[in-house]
C-alpha cells in the first residue's frame, strides 16, 4: 500500500514512516520541510496523489486560542486534496480525553480536528493517546522555578512515542475504524509523582510540590487522561527511562 504521511518528519510521523516501510509497504514523508504546506495547501494534491492511505500527524504550532483555526484549516485542504485524489482511508492522532477538557483551547482544537474528519468524505481512523513519555520535561520545564517544580496530582498514564507510533501504523494499514481507537501506557501515576519519579532517575535535585493550579493540566478534573480500558502498550516508565 501508499501511504502520504502528512507530519512525516516529526517524533511519531518519522516512526511511523519506518514502520510502514519495513513492514513491506511505500510510506512517504511530507512537511513543510519538503514543500508541503497545509494551511496554504501548497504541495497537498501531490503529496497525497495516488496514495492509498493519508496519515496526518501535523500539529499546531502553538497550543493557545491560534490552534482551532490551524486544525480547522489543514483538515479542509487536507480532505479536499484526499478526495480529489482517491484517498480511500484517513489517519488522524488525537488525545485520550480530550473532550473532557473544554477548558484547554488545544484539547477543543483537537476535538475540532476529529469532529471535521468524521464529517468528511473519507472513510477514517482516529487513534487517541494518552500523553507521551517523551514530553515529561517539557511539563516539568513549565512550571520550574529554582529549586522547586511545581506539579498537580492529574492523573497520568504515559506512553512511549514508539507505541504510538506502532499503534498508529498498525490502524493505517488496516480498514477504516469509521471511529475511535485508544492508546495507554500500562501504568497510571499522578504527575506530580512522575514528576518525582523523572528526576530522581537524572540525579536532579530538584524538589516537586504538589500544587493543584499549577500548569496546564491543572484544569483537567478526575481522571479523563487515563483509560484502562484502552489497547495497553508494553513500554514502562522505569524501562523508558533506563
Amino acid at each position: 500500500m501508499k501511504f502520504a504521511v502528512i507530519g512525516g518528519t516529526g517524533l511519531i510521523g518519522s516512526q511511523v514512516v519506518k514502520k510502514l516501510n519495513a513492514a513491506g509497504h511505500e510510506a512517504v514523508p511530507h512537511a513543510q520541510s519538503t514543500g508541503v504546506d497545509v494551511i496554504s495547501g501548497q504541495g497537498l494534491d501531490e503529496a497525497v496523489a495516488g496514495a492509498d492511505v493519508v496519515v496526518n500527524l501535523t500539529n499546531s504550532p502553538t497550543f493557545d486560542e491560534a490552534s482551532p483555526a490551524f486544525f480547522q484549516t489543514s483538515m479542509d485542504n487536507l480532505l479536499a486534496a484526499a478526495q480529489k485524489g482517491g484517498v480511500g482511508h484517513f489517519v488522524i492522532l488525537s488525545i485520550v480525553g480530550a473532550d473532557q477538557v473544554p477548558e484547554l483551547d488545544y484539547y477543543r482544537a483537537k476535538v475540532l480536528q476529529e469532529d471535521v474528519l468524521a464529517a468528511g468524505p473519507i472513510p477514517y481512523s482516529i487513534v487517541r493517546a494518552t500523553q507521551f513519555m517523551e514530553f515529561m520535561d517539557a511539563v516539568m520545564s513549565w512550571t520550574a522555578d529554582g529549586d522547586t517544580v511545581r506539579l498537580p496530582a492529574t492523573p497520568i498514564q504515559p506512553i512511549a512515542s514508539k507505541d504510538v507510533a506502532a499503534a498508529v501504523a498498525e490502524v493505517a494499514a488496516g480498514a477504516p475504524l469509521r471511529g475511535i481507537r485508544n492508546i495507554a501506557g500500562p501504568e497510571i501515576f499522578s504527575l506530580d509523582d512522575l514528576g518525582r519519579i523523572t528526576l530522581s532517575h537524572k540525579g536532579d535535585s530538584r524538589t516537586v510540590v504538589k500544587d493543584p493550579t499549577a500548569g496546564m493540566f491543572a484544569v483537567v478534573k478526575g481522571d479523563v487522561l487515563t483509560d484502562k480500558d484502552a489497547h495497553l502498550a508494553a513500554t514502562r516508565y522505569a524501562d523508558w527511562l533506563s
